[in-house]
């Protein structure tokens, strides 16, 4: 009966799906299989053939196979690896190399022989290609075909690089490189005009050829095409797809990113459902939205005819059932976000009492706070509210060259203008001039650029906080360690980032802290911060009173806001209040126009923060609540006690 109830759970999935609660547990299972393999073939004195993947998605497998080698005695001399591709044209020894990436993160820590390892030469000539890709397949097939093929997934659905448009019995080969797969190299690489504009991949042929396939992914950045390759139809545009044709392939997901499959993200289509409260409001919000529907205005039949019988049967009649939720949403809109002094908050999202608190909102860099929610950054200090904001990060790799330059030659020149003594400053363009002229792509800048870059962020948030009406002692630049090394790549958060945020919240004692609540991508900066503030928070309240009645409220970026069915607090911004936030977010100048690091969309981030706003309030509206011009959305993160 249960393997039933699993089909049944999982008849919209077209190839096996494992799902774990976490990258940690799935990545040691996948660690553990690929062990287990390599220890059999030891026992028959066999040969153990790895197709490899790079990205961050295998970096925790390669860990524990590490792990393993140190402490277990996991050895690798019976191993031969093939990875799936390479950028080119890309020198072996550059730090995006995917050479580069597999000796950091495997070859170079576990005792495999070098001679047994294959990655596609990004150091060819065009001509010379072709040869080489022929030799490739062929020495995979000498060594009898890879044992286990490990794959990871492009946001485009490609796999090795695999872009689409590829056919599914292609074979190793020099592919073009799509542009959603070289923005989301750009970090990497200090910019998309640096990102190579193709690479060498093996084919979804040789793919299909491993003995077994394990595609693994993680995060909700992944959801959507998780969704496509796992349950839509096989096609050239979702390269992934073609593994619905193998008999020997498993997804191994996170539950992130496994989030938006049917049986998780919409799981009364195919099976009976525990109805919580949060439950019903997702499917009633997408029952309304499916049918483009108020509220209010769904029938039974509405209900039956789409999967949610069950709840019409269990909860019903529907109409009470539309105006629990209807009411539910209505609650969640406040035009105080620091709570309604002398008012009953029983259905309110904030606390009315104290009626003035102190507020912090900790912007990751040094303008997610006016970006993501400026117009409550304003209501709050508009009424009154002590309202300090923390930027934790100098921001300094997202500014450009040419606007240091400019900043020193005004320097410079002030300095003329003043009678200021300047020879030190022009020793020291001088240099900045000639570093910038030779500059490799993703060069950490010198200690002066990066202080300069700091400083031209610094002064824009600090002119666009004083915008908000913010008062300076008001205003904190953490510049915390983790991020200062200069690159994209971070260094690891240490105790120092936690202790400097503890120092912060111990000195301001908040009644409410606001911060970036972006996880749909696991290395970024955003889930890097608010971790950090978690952290601090959990530390205070084991034996601070204030703390434990800290309240924490969860604020996304410019790309992407929370669900209707997630949001807790819904802030409307007038007409007024909205070209205000435009105001203080233009005060970031270095980032108008086009910022170094633009992700998927072209707009300038002020527009992308309108557009979301006015997206936030439609949403509301069409589900029948109120028409507001725009609205800025928050979520309260549970505290476990």
């Amino acid at each position: 009966m249960a393997r039933l109830n699993l089909l049944e759970e999982t008849r919209f999935e077209k190839l096996p799906v494992t799902v774990f609660s976490d990258p940690q547990s799935a990545s040691l299972n996948v660690a553990q299989r690929i062990a287990a393999l390599i220890r059999k073939k030891q026992e028959n004195n066999e040969q153990a053939v790895l197709g490899l993947a790079t990205g961050a998605t295998p970096v925790k497998v390669y860990a524990e196979l590490v792990r393993m080698h140190r402490e277990e005695g996991l050895s690798f001399q019976n191993v031969v690896t093939f990875n799936l591709d390479e950028y080119y044209p890309m020198q072996p020894n550059a730090a995006q190399s995917y050479v580069t990436f597999m000796n950091e993160n495997l070859f170079d820590h576990i005792d495999i022989d070098k001679n047994n390892v294959h990655i596609p030469d990004g150091t060819l000539s065009l001509d010379a290609i072709p040869e080489f890709c022929l030799n490739y397949e062929r020495k995979i097939g000498t060594f009898g075909g890879l044992d286990i093929q490990i794959l990871g997934i492009g946001r485009t659905g490609h796999i090795g690089f695999n872009e689409p448009g590829s056919a599914p019995n292609s074979g190793t080969r020099l592919v073009t490189l799509d542009d959603l797969t070289r923005r989301d190299a750009a970090r990497d690489f200090g910019g998309k005009a640096f990102v190579p504009t193709k690479a060498i991949t093996m084919g979804i042929g040789t793919i299909f050829k491993a003995r077994e396939i394990i595609l693994m992914a993680w995060n909700k950045k992944k959801a959507s095409i998780i969704r496509k390759a796992v349950e839509g139809e096989i096609s050239s545009d979702v390269p992934a797809t073609y593994l619905q044709l193998s008999e020997h392939v498993e997804f191994v997901l996170d539950e992130d990113a496994a989030s938006l499959l049917t049986r998780f993200d919409t799981p009364w289509l195919v099976k009976d459902c525990v109805w919580t409260d949060q439950l019903i409001r997702k499917a009633v919000i997408w029952l309304a939205n499916k049918l483009q529907k108020p509220i209010l205005k769904l029938t039974e039949d509405d209900y039956n005819n789409n999967g949610m019988a069950q709840l019409a049967t269990e909860m019903g009649p529907v109409y009470n059932i539309n105006i629990h939720i209807f009411n539910k949403l209505q609650h969640t809109i406040t035009g105080w976000p620091g709570g309604k002094p002398n008012a009953d908050d029983s259905q309110r999202p904030e606390r009315a009492e104290p009626a003035v608190k102190r507020s912090i909102i900790f912007s990751p860099h040094p303008d997610d706070d006016v970006i993501s929610m400026g117009g409550t950054f304003i209501r709050l200090v508009d009424q009154k509210h002590d309202v300090h904001v923390a930027y934790q990060t100098s921001g300094n790799t997202a500014v450009w060259d040419d606007d240091v330059l400019r900043f020193v030659e005004f320097n410079i020149d002030f300095s003329e203008k003043m009678g200021v003594t300047q020879d030190k400053m022009r020793e020291l363009y001088d240099n900045m001039r000639k570093f910038i002229a030779s500059k490799e792509p993703n060069q950490v800048d010198t200690p002066e650029i990066q202080s300069v870059k700091g400083l031209i962020r610094k002064g824009e948030a600090i002119a666009g906080a004083r915008y908000c009406g913010v008062p300076d002692d008001h205003i904190h630049f953490m510049a915390l360690p983790f991020y200062e090394s200069g690159k994209s790549q971070k260094n690891p958060v240490t105790q120092q980032d936690i202790d400097m945020t503890i120092e912060l919240l111990q000195k301001v004692k908040p009644h409410q802290v606001f911060a970036a609540g972006d996880f749909e991508d696991p290395h970024g900066t955003h889930i890097v911060c608010f971790n950090i503030i978690l952290a601090a928070l959990n530390k205070l309240r084991e034996t601070e009173d204030w703390a434990k009645d800290c309240w924490l409220w969860m604020y996304r970026g410019a790309w992407h806001e929370f669900e209707t069915h997630e949001i807790e607090m819904a802030v409307p911004i007038s007409p007024n209040e909205l070209e205000r936030k435009r105001y203080a977010i233009f005060k970031h100048q270095s980032q108008k126009d086009r910022p170094v690091f633009p992700g998927d969309d072209s707009r300038e981030f002020w527009q992308r923060a309108e557009d979301r706003n006015r997206e936030t309030a439609r949403a509301y509206n069409k589900l029948g609540l109120a028409e507001y011009e725009a609205m800025e959305a928050f979520v309260r993160w549970k505290f476990q006690d």
